[in-house]
């Protein structure tokens, strides 16, 4: 059965973080290793959002996470010289990430046959924002923010679901991570790996890009699970 609604993780699916944010660090910081900093700024994401799921911090959005992760970076890395304004600018990166080569196409395609939304744990400025500026169209922006969970909480799953009155079944979720995958796979979802061989830069060779058995489907790109899904109709 094939499903109704695509639910799309966004950082490292559909847009390229680590070329983006590297490119945004060389522009403002040159004296920098942009692919370290992009790296580093990164590696605090999933132990900052692990401290809100905990209950150590309280509801944080994404955005105010980025910047307590990064003002810890520009401190390890002896970077004083920035002023508020263009550490803000800095932050504002995520805002700004640029999408894969396939992916507007991609999109366009599978717009043409399913729902397509986010399910991001970035909040809902950031989102908007970035689909404004790579002309990303979504039918919905989800967020974390929404549910006031960050995956991979059963919540944000199942909270797609109840936003559509749909069975879990009649979700599929699309990701290039396969612990986000588990966790949709486990509450019901239908689920796609897209390959994402450069997510995390020159320097980083993934070696999980092989198919699961428990994937719903596994694609290239989207405009490659655009074609499958279409074959199976």
């Amino acid at each position: 059965m094939k499903p109704t609604v695509l639910a799309f993780d966004v950082f490292g699916t559909v847009v390229d973080w680590h070329g983006s944010i590297a490119a945004e660090v060389t522009q403002l910081l040159p004296q920098a290793d942009p692919i370290a900093f992009a790296s580093a700024w990164r590696s605090g994401y999933k132990p900052a959002m692990a401290r809100v799921r905990s209950g150590e911090l309280g509801w944080t959005r994404i955005d105010d996470l980025h910047r307590m992760i990064l003002d810890q970076v520009l401190t390890e890395l002896k970077i004083d010289h920035l002023t508020e304004a263009q550490k803000k600018h800095l932050n504002l990166a995520w805002h700004r990430l640029k999408p894969w080569p396939d992916t507007v196409r991609g999109l366009t395609l599978l717009k043409q046959d399913f729902t397509i939304v986010t399910l991001s744990n970035g909040n809902l400025g950031l989102l908007a924002n970035m689909a404004k500026n790579g002309g990303l169209p979504w039918d919905l922006i989800l967020s974390a923010e929404v549910f006031r969970h960050y995956k991979p909480d059963p919540q944000t799953y199942l909270g797609v679901c109840q936003t559509f009155d749909l069975k879990p079944h009649e979700v599929m979720l699309v990701a290039a991570h396969k612990d986000d995958l588990e966790a949709a796979h486990a509450c019901g979802l239908q689920t796609a790996f897209i390959e994402r061989p450069n997510e995390f830069g020159p320097k980083v060779t993934r070696t999980d890009l092989g198919q699961e058995s428990w994937t719903t489907y596994h694609a290239k790109d989207f405009i490659d699970l655009a074609a499958q899904l279409k074959a199976a109709s």
